[in-house]
């Protein structure tokens, strides 16, 4: 298989929100929250339970801000004694401290390793939203916490100053930093494209533009690098819409399919989506390789069809005007080709299922 997509061009703006393994519902729960962090590119979002160190929290402020284009895997200077040029996060350390966001010990030191509190996270959470020292007078510790709190910086939170931060609580606030206007006056989020639904929350659909690239269907992991202008290990990946480690393991293992897996990306976020070819998933997207066995269309307008059925024997609608024309005499494709659908499924209340083509890759 080529991996030639030919659906027409206007098709990438409905790939961009039909792809998405997700809803655009309005919602404070913790699903919707992941799945806008995920996207943002800020940090992975598996392993939720995990404490989170100094050092990587270092990294999420740096993926938050107009540096997360520019820092780099290695950094030109050690700040600290205890940060080497060549640490994990050597250069993110470096602007989190250049820029105020988070500050070091005494010695000369960072503790990269020590696990991040609460009250030094609001410290960066602030700093990114425009505030500087001379905002707080006095205790500025406390200061910051009622900002903190004044801000509503802490919804969904629960923890005290003094506590370490896991994952969850990490989701948790950089969605409400997102949603939070800077001291300028301006939604924060707005530089990762972030817009609000009428109730408030962030609507991921809109996060993700015509700079979405895909469909592509690899077999091997190194024809998945290849094919990706960033590293799997710098990605947030999710398979089948759920999200996955970005290890070699778990990806190697996500490609053991004959048929092959379909591959989206979205190269500002650093998101990779991962579709299992025969694999049909109701809560997301589905692929599946076949060959076109009829092609169905109305008897009230015989130019243009209404539905396509492969030799698995199911049949799937066609939607759009786009996947109307390519599957049309004036499209490419005939009974007889083989072809990967990419399609929705959805089950009516007396539990019919109808499967919707959302684009196709030609073999």
């Amino acid at each position: 298989m080529n991996g030639r997509r030919i659906a027409a061009s206007m098709a990438v703006v409905i790939t961009a929100t039909a792809v998405m393994p997700i809803t655009a519902e309005a919602s404070t729960n913790i699903d919707l929250r992941k799945k806008v962090i995920g996207i943002s590119g800020i940090m992975s979002v598996t392993n939720m339970d995990s404490a989170i160190t100094r050092g990587e929290f270092a990294s999420m402020l740096v993926n938050a801000s107009s540096y997360r284009s520019t820092v780099s895997s290695v950094s030109n200077t050690s700040v600290f004694a205890d940060v080497p040029r060549d640490h994990t996060y050597a250069a993110s350390i470096r602007i989190a401290a250049e820029q105020g966001w988070m500050t070091g010990y005494l010695g000369g030191n960072f503790k990269p390793d020590e696990y991040v509190t609460l009250q030094e996270a609001v410290r960066g959470m602030l700093a990114l939203l425009g505030y500087e020292n001379t905002d707080f007078t006095g205790d500025q510790t406390g200061a910051r916490q009622s900002k903190y709190h004044f801000l509503e910086l802490d919804e969904n939170m629960n923890k005290s100053p003094e506590e370490v931060l896991i994952k969850e609580d990490c989701i948790n606030l950089f969605y409400n930093l997102l949603k939070t206007d800077t001291k300028a006056g301006t939604m924060f989020g707005k530089s990762l494209g972030c817009e609000l639904t009428s109730d408030g929350e962030i609507n991921p659909l809109t996060m993700v533009d015509n700079s979405l690239k895909g469909p592509k269907i690899v077999r091997s992991k190194s024809r998945l690098s290849d094919y990706l202008p960033f590293k799997l290990s710098a990605a947030s990946v999710y398979l089948d819409g759920s999200p996955i480690s970005n290890s070699s393991e778990a990806i190697s293992a996500a490609l053991e399919n004959d048929n092959g897996v379909l591959v989206y990306y979205h190269p500002v976020s650093k998101t990779v989506w991962l579709y299992t070819v025969g694999s049909e998933n109701e809560n997301g997207r589905s692929a599946v390789f076949g060959e076109i066995t009829n092609v169905i269309y109305n008897s009230a307008d015989l130019m243009t069809p209404d539905a396509i059925i492969l030799d698995d024997g199911n049949t799937y609608e066609l939607d759009s005007t786009e996947m109307k024309f390519a599957f049309s005499t004036y499209g490419d494709m005939r009974v007889g080709d083989t072809v990967t659908l990419v399609y929705s499924v959805t089950t009516d209340s007396n539990g019919d299922e109808t499967r919707t083509v959302l684009d196709y890759i030609e073999d």
